[in-house]
């Protein structure tokens, strides 16, 4: 009995993979879009390996099984019974992206400091299509201060401030997979807040506070507007809003 519970849950993770990686994009909820091919092998591999398993159990049918000390244990550990929950999970249901609560029990990603060329000009373009990571670099780093005066816009999903008013637009980004997820987040001001995990576009200019170009500006905005969208297919990049 034992052998066959291995035969099930290799198999059903198996096809739970397949089906993740294959004929979804839910796998975009966990892994960066260049892991699809590994999820197939891995796909393939466990049902193989669950083949090669009943083949072995089939053979032996009849056959008592023992373990070191001659005894047989044709029982199954309740736990056992447990691994098929997730198994199972990947097969009839894929557990939701990562959100509000999970940047919002992080503290924000460090942006990188922009070398020594500097920034390239910005474009005449109003509003100006930006990301939350170069609006942080440009606020914070950027001399010039080329944000100043802007009308910018921005695409994220809501996540709830404590305190001090406002609420963060925010991006969330994966090094390989979910669990080295980091967040990026832009404080909005004077704007009602959607409801949180909603995905939107948010047009405003830069909240005046702190020395724009230094470390002490804060990396917020004045809101104008907020348009819901649908969440992007990878909603783990810093990526421009649609149609930019």
């Amino acid at each position: 009995m034992r052998r066959f519970v291995q035969v099930g849950l290799l198999v059903l993770s198996g096809l739970g993979l397949l089906r993740t990686s294959l004929f979804t994009e839910a796998y975009l909820r966990y892994v960066k879009e260049g892991m699809r091919p590994l999820l197939i092998a891995s796909g393939v591999l466990l049902i193989l390996l669950g083949a090669a398993e009943a083949w072995s159990a089939w053979r032996s049918a009849g056959r008592p099984q023992e373990d070191g000390d001659g005894h047989g244990h044709a029982g199954v550990p309740r736990v056992a019974w447990l691994l098929f929950l997730p198994a199972l999970s990947l097969l009839f249901y894929a557990p939701p992206a990562l959100g509000a609560y999970t940047a919002s029990r992080e503290a924000p990603k460090a942006v990188a400091v922009v070398d020594e060329d500097g920034f390239d000009p910005l474009p005449a373009t109003s509003p100006l299509p930006i990301t939350l990571t170069d609006f942080t670099q440009r606020v914070q780093q950027d001399e010039a201060r080329s944000i100043e005066g802007r009308t910018v816009r921005m695409t994220g999903f809501v996540t709830p401030a404590d305190g001090g008013g406002g609420w963060y637009l925010t991006r969330i980004m994966l090094s390989c997979c979910a669990a080295d997820a980091q967040s990026v987040k832009v404080r909005v001001y004077g704007v009602d807040a959607p409801k949180a995990d909603t995905w939107v576009t948010v047009t405003g200019t830069w909240h005046a506070q702190g020395t724009l170009g230094t470390s002490s500006a804060a990396v917020a905005l004045d809101g104008r507007t907020v348009g819901r969208i649908e969440r992007p297919v990878n909603g783990y990049t810093d990526a421009l809003p649609l149609g930019s």
